[in-house]
């Protein structure tokens, strides 16, 4: 089987670029792995997110920026072309605090990333009685919130099916249930499956997570990629309580409350555990008492991809030279640029968003 690209890993950002890169032309074959693969984008908090990203590289900022005034027309174009809509909300999310200190220390360094931004950071610091006016079922311990407008949040699971369902149909492959154990290229380039499977392309994107830990250095990358742990929890569909989302809790489309997540260094263990489920629920409900009352209807742990600064990484191979590594831990928020913006990259350096600040070269190796 040939194809002009193929992408290894069908989660939503090897997906988000295999759309985009269709939309140009080209032929795409996605391999996807089995049941048992550490998938973030089935386990992931759903916010398209531009608050607090960038504090050290304001780049980020600006590319997270980028993604998030794109995916409003990038989720109606996937619902138009496959009838699945991609529940999004984008009017805001809070940064919630429980105390003064806290506050006002995030508020100077979103000042000083204001600045490096030009002015393009849009944000306001609600007190506790006029976020109360915002947020009816605040609780009394929340002593204020910056709410940054460009904020949202969506459906990570719909955007999902959406993505792979447009992706067929617009002739893309995606083989589920196969592991790639080699990548060559004597000639063009040769991606190995498990079970024998050979698929031939002109050139390669590596987009599998924490899978291109193993396969990274194979292909000339370095990989510097870690598995960090996030617990969530979700309660029963309830009438609305939360209107804008924040980092401690969101109401999705379908009524749940999802509320979350941990960061926890436990190397490849997702599993959920009694003290942080215990420890989401308390900041949950001293946000919102309410939620004291309501039904906890399942938990999850799942494995965010981070590199050594949180930053994304966009490589091509020095090895291996039409080979590329495009990994990051906001998939969903960055999905977005992905789809519209990452091709370009791949395709034609005339015109491409300039990336060079995300490669591996940042990073000290000796």
């Amino acid at each position: 089987m040939e194809s002009d690209y193929v992408i290894i890993g069908g989660g939503v950002v090897g997906l988000s670029v295999a759309w985009g890169l269709l939309r140009r032309g080209r032929s795409v074959t996605v391999i996807d792995g089995d049941d048992g693969s550490f998938r973030a984008s089935r386990g992931n908090f759903g916010l398209v997110w531009v608050q607090s990203k960038g504090m050290k590289q304001p780049q980020y900022a600006r590319w997270s920026q980028t993604s998030a005034a794109m995916w409003a027309d990038f989720a109606a174009e996937l619902g138009d072309n496959t009838g699945h809509t991609v529940p999004l909300e984008q009017k805001g999310g809070y940064d919630l605090h429980f105390s003064e200190e806290t506050l006002h220390a995030t508020i100077d360094t979103y000042e000083t990333l204001k600045t490096q931004l030009d002015g393009n950071y849009p944000y306001d610091v609600l007190g506790h009685n006029a976020l109360r006016k915002e947020e009816p079922h605040i609780g009394p311990k929340v002593v204020g919130a910056i709410l940054h407008h460009q904020d949202g949040h969506a459906n990570p699971l719909k955007l999902l099916m959406a993505l792979a369902t447009d992706v067929r149909k617009m002739g893309g492959q995606v083989l589920t249930g196969q592991t790639v154990v080699d990548v060559a290229k004597p000639d063009t380039f040769r991606v190995t499956c498990k079970d024998g499977l050979t698929l031939c392309a002109d050139k390669v994107v590596l987009s599998a997570g924490l899978g291109a830990m193993q396969l990274g250095p194979r292909m000339g990358f370095k990989a510097p990629i870690r598995p960090q742990r996030g617990q969530v929890l979700i309660t029963e569909k309830l009438p609305k309580l939360i209107n804008r989302p924040s980092l401690i809790a969101r109401q999705v489309d379908e009524g749940g409350i999802q509320i979350g997540a941990t960061n926890e260094e436990v190397g490849m263990d997702d599993r959920v555990t009694q003290p942080a489920v215990s420890a989401l629920a308390g900041e949950a409900i001293a946000a919102y008492p309410a939620l004291a009352r309501a039904q906890l209807v399942r938990s999850w742990g799942a494995l965010r991809v981070l590199s050594p600064d949180g930053l994304p990484i966009y490589q091509e191979s020095a090895d291996m030279p039409g080979a590329y590594l495009v990994t990051c831990h906001s998939g969903i928020t960055l999905a977005a640029a992905h789809a519209r913006l990452l091709p370009d990259w791949l395709e034609r350096a005339d015109i491409a968003p300039n990336l060079e600040v995300f490669s591996e070269n940042r990073f000290d190796f000796s």
